[in-house]
């Protein structure tokens, strides 16, 4: 554990992806929970953040997830205009095998140990019933059922927040916010993705999809025959004539081989942490593809979550994520006068926003 100890401090204290505020390290023999809690920033709120429960290889992966996702919830929420910071939990194991109700309600008790500083919502291999168990065992914990006093599922409104930014990216590149007769390739057709589909279809956009499980496609292509099936994320950004591409799995989806190999002028999912590596996002623009930063158009989700705390109105989240349209023009203009990619024009925003309200 050594090495693992001191990988985690260098990255923590030393790299580009550190800066957080605090992480905590939180085990529970009895029900066999081990988890990482990371508040990467509070100066804009509580941290905020779902909870990821995922099989890694080691716990050494399981914190470098952490620290990077609850960096990235911190740009997200100061993006989406919330009262929140970034943060994020990743509990380690398969949770088809150890997910239980006595770990949950573990996990829950750690959250609540942090007195208010970090919020809990779902995210990979975490749900809706989860959240109402952890909640049993701490207050700050959203993404619950709506007999719970909960939003229910967030997917909704992350798809419609995603499908808000690909008609601003239309709209900055061929001057018409419709994804009408525009090719859009869909990466992951889970929780988010079918509902993505949904929306482009609705706009008469033409739709091809892929995902590794061929139930989630099933479930697309029999409610919807004409939409077209890539053998796999390969070939679908292959694809002849493609418009967009839309990351809707998990992340890293863009790396040197795939930007390479990019059809579509746009990029624009629901994936989080959607680059690889530093860099990739100057691959792309100078292969003139226009990317739309993730964690501003797939803010659509922690919108719900955080309206949850104040009593949750549909229509109300409905209408701020709507503005993910206008927020991702911002970007690309703010891009264009800066000369730099969206990234880090995004990043850009976000940090003189933290900033501002740090120094507050």
């Amino acid at each position: 554990m050594t090495d693992v100890t001191d990988g985690v401090l260098h990255t923590l204290f030393h790299s580009d992806q550190g800066g957080h505020e605090q992480v905590v390290v939180c085990q529970d023999r009895a029900s066999g929970l081990k988890a990482v809690i990371a508040l990467h920033s509070t100066a804009l709120g509580p941290a905020l953040g779902g909870t990821r429960f995922y099989p890694y290889a080691s716990e050494e992966a399981a914190v470098a997830d952490a620290l990077n996702l609850s960096r990235g919830m911190s740009y997200k929420n100061a993006m989406a205009g919330l009262g929140h910071g970034g943060g994020k939990a990743v509990i380690i194991g398969d949770p088809e095998l150890i997910k239980s109700e006595e770990l949950l309600l573990a996990y829950g008790r750690f959250v609540a140990s942090l007195g208010g500083r970090y919020v809990t919502a779902c995210d990979v291999g975490t749900y809706v019933a989860d959240m109402d168990v952890v909640a049993r065992e701490c207050r700050w914990t959203t993404g619950r059922s709506p007999e719970n006093g909960g939003a229910g599922d967030s997917s909704v409104l992350t798809a419609y927040g995603v499908f808000q930014g690909m008609r601003a990216s239309a709209q900055h590149l061929w001057g018409d916010p419709t994804l009408r007769g525009r090719k859009v390739g869909v990466a992951g057709v889970g929780k988010v993705g079918h509902h993505l589909v949904e929306h482009l279809l609705s706009d008469g956009a033409e739709v091809i999809v892929t995902d590794v499980r061929e139930k989630s496609v099933r479930r697309v292509t029999d409610s919807h025959p004409e939409v077209t099936v890539a053998v796999d994320t390969d070939a679908l950004i292959r694809t002849e004539g493609l418009d967009i591409y839309a990351p809707c799995a998990l992340g890293g989806a863009l790396d040197d081989a795939s930007v390479a190999a990019l059809t579509a002028r746009v990029v624009c999912g629901a994936a989080n942490n959607q680059l690889a590596h530093p860099g990739v996002e100057k691959d792309l623009a100078d292969r003139s593809v226009l990317y739309a930063p993730d964690y501003v158009v797939n803010a659509g989700g922690v919108i719900q979550v955080a309206d949850e705390l104040q009593g949750f109105d549909f229509d109300r989240c409905k209408a701020k994520a709507s503005k993910i349209f206008d927020t991702t023009l911002a970007i690309f203009a703010r891009a264009k006068a800066d000369g730099i990619p969206p990234a880090a024009a995004a990043d850009r925003i976000a940090e003189q926003r933290m900033a501002e309200a740090a120094r507050r």
